[in-house]
């Protein structure tokens, strides 16, 4: 009986919640209801607790506010702090998650392993910034060819074809931070008065 208390009290705090997101992003109903598809009466019942939030509806508000689903509707937590990544390996590259939000920028750990043969420069939507942690990194990027050290970085957009791998027969280590097109990582060289 505890547990369907402590259920209803989360979803009792989801229009609050909601409400105030929008006021934080400073959005009118109106202006949300374009950007999800979801309309203008369904949002204003859903902020005040007429409407019970279903998936159908906090995906697309996930989405629009780039926030995981449950910073939406205030999980309880799970008990376990840790994160348990799960790496991907794929091609002689091993990709460790380091974010999970959907949308907006990503963040991964990047293990090459030395290939074999000829690069073969690929493009696709986005913007990444790499910086390269361990090893000799080599970026074919358009006609230019550069080696990177630990500790250097390179930004770029991924219609300009490109290939990263290691420059010598050890793997190198990244950090690369991808965003969708047009999404650049922001650097401050000093803080701001």
């Amino acid at each position: 009986m505890r547990r369907v208390e402590e259920f209803r009290n989360v979803l009792a705090g989801v229009g609050p919640r909601l409400r105030d997101l929008r006021r934080r992003h400073a959005i009118t109903l109106a202006a949300l209801a374009e950007l999800t598809g979801i309309s203008e009466s369904t949002l204003s019942r859903l902020e005040g607790g007429g409407r019970k939030p279903t998936l159908e509806l906090l995906l697309p508000l996930a989405r629009a506010y780039n926030v995981p689903l449950d910073e939406l509707v205030g999980a309880p937590e799970t008990g376990d702090p840790r994160l348990h990544l799960r790496p991907v390996t794929r091609d002689g590259m091993t990709y460790v998650p380091l974010t999970r939000r959907p949308g907006g920028l990503h963040a991964h750990k990047l293990v090459i392993s030395p290939t074999a043969g000829e690069p073969e420069l690929r493009t696709h939507e986005g913007y990444e910034w790499i910086y390269v942690l361990n090893g000799r990194f080599r970026l074919h990027l358009g006609d230019r060819v550069l080696v990177m050290a630990p500790g250097e970085v390179a930004e770029f957009d991924t219609h300009v074809p490109h290939w990263l791998g290691p420059d010598n027969d050890q793997p190198v280590e990244l950090l690369v931070i991808f965003g969708k097109q047009g999404e650049r990582a922001h650097l401050r060289a000093r803080p701001t008065s």
